[in-house]
Parts: C-alpha cells; sequence; structure tokens
C-alpha cells in the first residue's frame, strides 16, 4: 500500500511515519500514519522504552481530484527510564 501513496505525502513522511491506513469516504480520503519507534536522536545516548501514542492529531492537505485529503497523525512518546520522564520527537528541529 504504502509503494502507491508516497507520491501523495509530503516528502520525508515516510522517513519518520508508517502508512498503516486509508480511507476514502464521504468526506474524502484520511491517510493514517503512525510515527516509526526510532528514539529521538538527542536522546540516543540514554535507554528509551516506548510508551504508545500521544493523541491522535488531524492536519488538511492539499485536495487530490476534488477530494479533501486529512493526515491523521499519531505520534509517539517514550519514557526517558533514567529519569522517569516523557518524551517526543521535537519536529521543528526535524523541520
Amino acid at each position: 500500500m504504502e509503494e502507491s501513496y508516497h507520491f501523495l505525502l509530503p516528502e520525508g513522511i515516510l522517513d519518520y511515519f508508517e502508512l498503516s491506513e486509508i480511507v476514502e469516504g464521504l468526506t474524502g480520503l484520511q491517510i493514517y500514519l503512525e510515527e516509526k519507534n526510532l528514539p529521538p536522536s538527542e536522546y540516543k545516548n540514554q535507554k528509551l522504552e516506548s510508551k504508545g501514542f500521544l493523541p491522535e492529531r488531524y492536519i488538511q492537505d492539499f485536495p487530490i481530484r476534488n477530494q479533501r485529503v486529512t493526515l491523521c497523525i499519531k505520534r509517539r512518546r517514550w519514557e526517558v527510564k533514567a529519569a522517569g520522564e516523557i518524551v517526543s520527537r521535537d519536529w521543528d528541529m526535524v523541520q
């Protein structure tokens, strides 16, 4: 599935996210993405454990063939084992 839709997604998004589902409905096209379990580089020297996902975010993208497109994004969160702190990827740094 990912091979046929990669050209519709923002450049580089599949470096960090996996395409989990695509739904075509009356309201348009919904593309579901889940962040890969690749810990943020600023924590590379620390032991991290995946703790699931943050609440899903919905981003309106450019229409495709007159269909509204919504990116449904699930961002991952990790626990820094030594500190018990919950962290997530800093998307400002990724941009």
